[in-house]
């Protein structure tokens, strides 16, 4: 008899053995996919891990439906890699194969299936079961791959659905589907027919009468003599001072003609750029830096200054490793600023990049997924957010993560909760790879790592082109109030500032990390604030929606005209987020272009180019936005850079506090000036002699390192203690109590090392769970796997406990 190994996408902790017939087992190869039942009715698409001939004791083996790949769609590295995330991260091999896996490879009976509404189909060239199905979905919007079975009558549909998903005729539910138009510019330019000498008096007698249509003909010869580049409608239509009707007159007539072209697009079909590309001396010694530490240690990190230049440094390197003909990972830590750095990579390397994160379809993400597996020329090159980690890579070469300090690289739900930085570094262990870790304000871990001699180290202490760093300048907020020198949340010196920066034609950043109009809205006869029902917090007002919102569970109500409490109508909002920041600038500047960029504006697929492109093309003065506005976009035009309230991050209850506001100040304030002329930052403030506000206003890291590092030592934090942190939630408020306090006796009892708890968390209820928190701080000279070990034996036990198993535990491992 013969058996497979199969991983499920479930969230469960072991693999589960199918039986097979002889001319399967001889075929099956670890990595391919076999449809299989799992409980009474339901079917999944499983992974093979192994192929072997030991029956099960505990239960029968029930025999595999079919197999769904003529060769292995994962590679033997990345299930040894799973098998590492899984163990280290404590969690369910399940979890990681269903995060790594596009759904559109993962079809199991739960899944909707939709048509896509504008595709036409030829029903000559559909099979008698896919024209079936097809048919179906014109009589329901949607099925379930359950509905679809007992429609075709037999089980084995998922190869039928996979062809008719890559034909592109139906699609899976949960996609989002948004088509972004990219933006068109509209240029004229004079007909061919009057080119010549000759034409150029015929022209004249033809707009003998028409004086305004001479006007404009003038208007378009003056623009092509200065300018020297294409003429726009637009400029066209101000520097004639007519009207875009009287130039539709002209095309009409055949004098101009019109044509567009595309700004900023996001599919690339555009033409490699021949320029080679020449690092200045700074950049050129820390390229040759890199490489000679890339030769001893497997990992570097450059910690170069922001606008250092660090993007042409991997450029460079991308190159060194393509010429070896090996893949290239490039991670970001988040997708807004992949669509900067595509269209960067890609005016050198042409269509070899190739995309892969979360807001690209199901259908993208298969294709990048397959172009991996057989190191195809297109996806030579790989950006993507963390998820990116998990592709079936054939040779990876080198891997990049950029702005490794990023909070974003750790995921916090659902499991796996990996650090993609810790996970790269393994893999490319497993691939005898290199990594390259870039930033200019590190995390304290990594820094730690390069001075224990662990990671290279290359420092890039200049800007590109010797632009200088940005001017900062402090305003104490305690002292404007007082001095009645406030307009809203804007003091008088940041407004001239803006005023002056606008006069320029040059654009403004302003950062407020908190988004929505207001977090509280106050009653103020009986002090009422009007909370989430589910969770422990109170609802953010939305001023543009007039709504309330619970930013953890999504509930939201109307704004309420009275009080709840005591139906007062004296309602207050404290506080302020990037809304009120917006509405603030309309009325403070009625004539500069505001735009916003925070979760609520950038919902869709393309949300974040439209904003981008917006801003790079100079439609937007001033862009008002939270920490996404922190990582490394480029944009050569911003002179002045506003932080609306440096104090709100600063006085977070978690030992980063003062780490994470260094580095998101430091960030912010390096979008400033990244052109010929200084930036100028204006960080607002109720403590401006805060040692960390100080250290950001002289740049400097090692000063801000070395207190940082004092503290973790003392009070036991990482670099020195790893954190594993359990939370325990439940609906029942006494139930979490006591067993909590079970779970933590137990704990402290058999480990040897802080374990400090239970704690109730600053927000303790969150979708009507209660929680509390359990943290275990393991010294470093201890070995981590053994104290796993007895972790998890604990917890088994925790869960064998009758009344405790409803309990939900979560682990996270080394909890940033």
């Amino acid at each position: 008899m013969y058996f497979v190994e199969v991983i499920l996408p479930l969230s469960l902790a072991k693999t589960f053995t199918y039986r097979i017939s002889e001319t399967e087992f001889h075929f099956i190869k670890k990595g391919m996919r076999v449809a299989v039942p799992f409980g009474k009715s339901k079917m999944y698409t499983g992974l093979v891990l192994d192929i072997h001939e030991n029956a099960p004791n505990l239960y029968e083996a029930k025999e595999i439906h079919q197999i769904l790949d003529e060769k292995p769609i994962a590679t033997e590295i990345q299930i040894k890699h799973w098998l590492w995330i899984a163990n280290y991260y404590m969690c369910g091999i399940g979890d990681v194969y269903r995060g790594a896996f596009p759904s559109g490879l993962l079809l199991e009976s739960e899944t909707i299936i939709s048509h896509k509404p504008d595709v036409v189909v030829n029903d000559s060239e559909l099979s008698d079961d896919e024209f079936l199905i097809y048919e179906a979905l014109h009589h329901q919007s949607s099925l379930k791959v359950q509905d679809i079975i007992s429609i075709l009558n037999k089980k084995n549909i998922f190869p039928v659905l996979q062809k008719m998903i890559s034909k592109d005729i139906i699609v899976l539910e949960e996609e989002i589907k948004e088509s972004y138009k990219p933006k068109l510019v509209r240029y004229v330019k004079l007909h061919s027919k009057y080119e010549t000498d000759e034409g150029l008096g015929q022209l004249l007698e033809v707009l003998k009468n028409a004086n305004k249509q001479k006007e404009i003909v003038l208007a378009y010869f003056q623009l092509r003599a200065s300018e020297k580049k294409p003429v726009t409608v637009k400029n066209l239509v101000e520097v004639s001072g007519s009207t875009t009707a009287a130039v539709k007159a002209l095309v009409d007539k055949e004098i101009l003609e019109e044509y567009f072209i595309q700004h900023d697009r996001v599919s690339y079909e555009g033409k490699v750029s021949e320029k080679q590309l020449l690092l200045s001396d700074a950049q050129e010694n820390a390229f040759t830096a890199i490489k000679e530490s890339l030769i001893e240690k497997e990992v570097c990190l450059l910690h170069g200054v922001t606008s250092s230049g660090k993007t042409e440094i991997y450029i460079k390197l991308i190159e060194e490793y393509l010429l070896l003909g090996r893949q290239v990972l490039y991670l970001l830590p988040e997708i807004a600023l992949t669509t900067q750095l595509v269209s960067r990579l890609r005016l050198h390397f042409g269509d070899r990049v190739a995309v892969f994160h979360s807001k690209y379809s199901n259908n993208e993400r298969v294709e990048v997924w397959r172009q991996t597996l057989e190191n195809s020329e297109k996806a030579q090159i790989v950006i993507g957010a963390r998820s990116a980690l998990f592709l079936p890579f054939a040779d990876l070469g080198l891997l990049i993560v950029d702005e490794e300090h990023e909070q974003t690289f750790k995921q916090v739900d659902p499991a796996p909760r990996y650090h993609a930085r810790d996970s790269a570094v393994v893999l490319a262990n497993f691939h005898k790879a290199k990594v390259l870790l870039g930033s200019a304000t590190p995390s304290i871990e990594t820094y730690f790592n390069t001075q224990t001699d662990k990671y290279g180290l290359v420092s890039l202490k200049e800007r590109y082109n010797n632009v200088r760093m940005p001017e900062i300048v402090l305003v104490d907020l305690k002292d404007k109030h007082f001095r009645k020198k406030m307009t809203g949340h804007f003091s008088d010196l940041l407004i001239e500032e803006i005023a002056e920066a606008l006069s320029l034609g040059e654009q403004v950043i302003l950062f407020q990390n908190r988004r929505g109009y207001s977090p509280i809205i106050e009653c103020m006869t009986c002090g009422h604030v009007p909370h989430c029902q589910q969770c422990d917090v109170s609802l953010t007002f939305h001023k543009h929606k007039n709504q309330l919102r619970c930013h953890y569970c999504g509930y939201a109500i109307a704004k309420p005209t009275h009080c709840h409490s005591c139906s007062s109508i004296d309602l207050t909002t404290k506080g302020f987020g990037t809304e009120q920041i917006e509405q603030e600038l309309i009325s403070l500047f009625p004539k500069a272009k505001t735009g916003r960029m925070d979760q609520d504006t950038t919902r869709g697929k393309f949300g974040f180019e439209k904003i981008i492109d917006a801003f790079k093309n100079r439609e937007i003065d001033i862009l008002v936005g939270t920490q996404m506005l922190a990582k490394g976009l480029d944009f050569d035009n911003v002179s002045l850079v506003g932080i609306m309230n440096a104090d709100n991050m600063l006085h977070h209850p978690d030992f980063r506090a003062f780490e994470r506001s260094y580095q998101m100040m430091t960030q912010v304030a390096g979008r400033a000036g990244r052109a010929e002329k200084q930036g100028k930052v204006v960080i607002q403030t109720y403590n401006p002699n805060h040692n960390t506000i100080q250290q950001v206003t002289t740049n400097n890291y090692a000063g801000m390192y070395k207190e940082q590092l004092y503290d973790r030592q003392i009070y036991k934090y990482p670099p020195y203690f790893r954190i594993i942190k359990l939370t325990l939630k439940h609906r029942d408020f006494d139930k979490l109590k006591e067993g909590s306090m079970w779970l933590y006796q137990v704990l402290s009892q058999n480990l040897s090392m802080p374990v400090l708890g239970p704690e109730e968390p600053a927000i303790s209820r969150i979708r009507n769970e209660y929680i509390r928190t359990i943290l275990i701080k393991i010294p470093q000279n201890l070995p981590l796997g053994g104290t796993k070990k007895t972790i998890q034996k604990i917890l088994n036990s925790f869960e064998a406990v009758a009344q405790y198993r409803a309990i939900k535990v979560v682990i996270n491992v080394d909890f940033y």
